[in-house]
């Protein structure tokens, strides 16, 4: 009977080891939380936003590449600190002189938001002629980059640049058709607009000898304005001109017609209205015009005033 006894207790002893070996029931998973057991979103890989190129500066501009633009051989000059000479001999064919003007203007011209610049130069090739010449310059990556120039006129006498609304304003006493080579005295205002990276002249008045400014102002149609088969033309002029004729011109780059047309005053040299209907046929669709009305001088041939209206045909 003592001999049972080892053995009962080594069945209880391996009856506990195992009771202590199996799982026991365990409480219940907590219900699924949504709001902190969702996986995290993953948010996409967003390019940082791109800052736009600063605007073109002074610095910039003084030490520009300039395609010197009365002398027609191509001459491209390397401007440093605002000045470039070739040649010391003003009496040598070879030389030239150019520099950067006070007058610089900052502003968008391209319409792409970032600061461009239109200079005026002074061009010198020896003799007394000092050509003053609207240049501008694209904004390209932060880098100047030539579009277009023009000449202003020989030693101009330029009150003020600026660039508004997307145009270059120019106010400046350029030579008038009796003027000595080294006297100035017809104040005058343009300007300009970039049309297809060129500089095209949208406005120009001109002061007469007592001091009267002589301007055009198309008051209808608006500029930008849409027309078909014909357009009317409606606006005034400060002066009227001589034998209350104007000229008119239509153009764009494939297209050109010209004429005159009639202004109403009440007097020689009264202000004036005009109103005129264009045919528009032939014009294909779609196609962007500009209708400019001009005052000419009948003496010279000269520009007394100018205003544009910028098209589209449908």
């Amino acid at each position: 009977m003592d001999s049972a006894h080892p053995l009962r207790f080594l069945l209880i002893l391996t009856l506990v080891t195992l009771a202590c070996g199996l799982p026991t029931a365990s409480t219940p998973p907590a219900p699924f939380d949504s709001a902190q057991d969702e996986p995290a979103p993953v948010d996409p890989t967003i390019p940082p936003p791109t800052e736009p190129p600063p605007g073109l500066t002074l610095e910039q501009i003084n030490n520009v590449r300039y395609p010197v633009s009365v002398r027609e051989d191509g001459l491209v000059v390397q401007l440093v600190d605002g000045q470039y000479q070739q040649g010391t001999d003003p009496i040598d064919p070879d030389f030239a002189y150019v520099t950067v003007t006070q007058f610089v203007a900052f502003g968008d011209l391209t319409g792409d938001g970032v600061g461009d610049a239109a200079v005026i130069f002074l061009e010198n090739y020896g003799g007394t002629g000092q050509f003053g010449v609207l240049a501008v310059y694209a904004n390209v990556s932060g880098e100047p980059v030539f579009l277009h120039s023009t000449l202003i006129d020989d030693r101009p006498m330029v009150n003020s640049i600026a660039i508004e609304n997307g145009e270059i304003f120019i106010d400046a006493i350029v030579h008038g058709a009796e003027d000595g080579g080294c006297c100035p005295t017809l104040p005058t205002t343009r300007r300009y607009a970039l049309v297809r990276n060129q500089l095209r002249l949208m406005h120009f008045t001109t002061d007469t000898p007592g001091g009267a400014r002589r301007a055009i102002e198309i008051t209808s149609p608006a500029d930008g304005a849409e027309v078909s088969g014909s357009v009317r033309v409606t606006g005034t002029i400060s002066i009227a001109p001589f034998e209350n004729n104007l000229n008119w011109v239509i153009s764009n780059a494939l297209f050109y017609a010209t004429g005159y047309l009639m202004v109403n005053a009440p007097d020689l040299g009264a202000p004036g209205t005009f109103d005129e209907v264009f045919s528009l046929e032939g014009i294909p669709s779609g196609t962007t015009i500009y209708l400019e009305i001009q005052d000419i001088n009948q003496a010279d041939g000269s520009l007394f005033a100018l205003d544009v209206v910028k098209l589209l045909v449908r």
